[in-house]
């Protein structure tokens, strides 16, 4: 399965925040989306991410006056992607070797979407379960 079959599920909607918002800002945009990471960007060019690990680390590191910050301070910027022709499978195998949960999907050199591992796994599962059910047609001959 590829990566746009997701993203024709779920949508290509981003959630995304100015590299000069603070990160009481992302906090908020994170707590309003119930989502673990945000994509840093301008228009609709990627220039980093930042998830829920990355502020605590850097909380831990800073203190309060972390939030006042602006996202740029934590962001990641060397942001690994992904593009819509790209298999369920070979970046699950990325994220997992990585240890990362969240890939912005890219198209053109333009944001397209963003999957994360509970995508990619609901994925793999809907698969599997697709493949039971033809087993079980192919065996009582249905």
């Amino acid at each position: 399965m590829l990566i746009a079959a997701i993203l024709r599920t779920k949508g290509a909607d981003v959630v995304s925040v100015a590299p000069d918002a603070t990160v009481a800002s992302l906090l908020t945009e994170l707590a309003r989306h119930n989502i673990g990471a945000v994509v840093v960007a301008r228009q609709e060019t990627l220039i980093g991410i930042v998830s829920e690990r990355d502020i605590v680390r850097h909380l831990q590191r800073r203190g309060p006056e972390l939030l006042e910050a602006p996202v740029s301070d934590i962001m990641t910027a060397d942001v690994v992607t992904c593009t819509p022709e790209d298999t369920v499978e070979g970046i699950s195998e990325h994220m997992t070797r990585r240890r990362f949960r969240h890939v912005p999907v890219t198209s053109e050199g333009r944001l397209a979407g963003i999957v994360s591992i509970g995508d990619l796994v609901k994925s793999r599962l809907r698969d599997l379960e697709d493949n039971r059910a033809l087993l079980e047609g192919y065996i009582h001959g249905r």
